[in-house]
């Protein structure tokens, strides 16, 4: 049976990554078990590297990590259990002292064996049983990546919802202006939802039912949920930051035909990526052949 071991350094947003690949793994065997552990302590971090500390349970088969207060617990808990330590995100150590790492290519992931380039970071996230006619608006806020401008977002709603006046559910973040809020709570006909309205796996439940979705564009690990999620996505544009990694990232998407922008939208249904988008499940058919799960 396999005992897959997540190090989780208390973020919901590398947590929510490392459990969309366990999850994936689990979901190509149903049996494999779940196990969320914190990162070592320093007295902890130096038995274990001497050959010292003792797992207190049956020793995992996988280690899986995000953040870079997982990476020296990820090492040191491989040199005493002898399980693969795959890194999410970039490491802060050397890409060679890990089995894998799984890198968004929007970092440059240089090609070498160890190394899995994949589009976005990886997020738990599963298509649902979709409801006819249900759309999602997913707003986010000022960025280093992107020129937030309420005036630019409210023009491309307005557009949006004359185009295709559904009923729409308008979710905002922690980062969404408070001027941006009051604007939208004027708009007739949508439903707007306040980030303090929801838990951890409200989202999760919506994109999971939403045929299609529209996110603001400096909210970049929404548009990859959504994806994830089976949904057909749509972008609202903001001006890129100059030189911004993670603008050219979602500019990928838009290459691909992933997404769509609304300056490309001529009203027509939105189509989800024909291929689908199912990122941590590639990554976990990877791990699978790799280390033999």
């Amino acid at each position: 049976m396999t005992h897959i071991c997540i190090i989780s350094d208390g973020k919901p947003g590398h947590l929510n990554q490392s459990l969309g690949l366990a999850r994936a793994v689990q979901a190509l065997q149903p049996d494999a078990v779940i196990e969320t552990r914190s990162p070592l302590s320093g007295s902890q971090l130096m038995q274990a590297f001497l050959g010292r500390l003792k797992w207190p349970t049956s020793k995992p088969s996988l280690l899986i990590g995000a953040g870079h207060g997982t990476h020296l617990s990820l090492l040191a808990l491989r040199r005493i259990c002898g399980a693969p330590a795959v890194v999410l995100m970039r490491p802060s150590l050397p890409l060679g002292w890990f089995d894998l790492c799984l890198i968004p290519e929007h970092d440059c992931p240089p090609v070498r064996g160890n190394v899995i380039s994949t589009q976005g970071a990886l997020n738990r996230m599963q298509p649902g049983s979709k409801a006819p006619g249900y759309g999602l608006i997913l707003l986010g806020g000022p960025s280093k990546h992107f020129q937030w401008n309420d005036e630019q977002i409210l023009a491309q709603l307005r557009i949006l919802l004359a185009r295709d006046p559904r009923h729409w559910r308008v979710v905002t973040s922690r980062r969404t202006p408070l001027s941006m809020q009051q604007a939208l709570a004027a708009i007739p006909g949508i439903e707007l939802v306040l980030p303090e309205q929801t838990d951890a796996d409200w989202l999760p439940a919506q994109l999971g039912a939403a045929e299609c979705c529209w996110v603001s564009a400096d909210s970049v690990s929404m548009i990859y949920e959504a994806l994830s999620a089976g949904c057909a996505v749509g972008l609202l544009d903001l001006e890129p930051a100059a030189d911004s990694r993670v603008a050219r990232g979602v500019a990928s998407l838009l290459q691909r035909a992933q997404v769509c922008s609304l300056a490309q939208w001529q009203g027509q249904p939105l189509e989800a990526p024909a291929q689908g988008f199912n990122e941590a499940g590639r990554c976990a058919q990877e791990l699978q052949e790799r280390f033999l799960l």
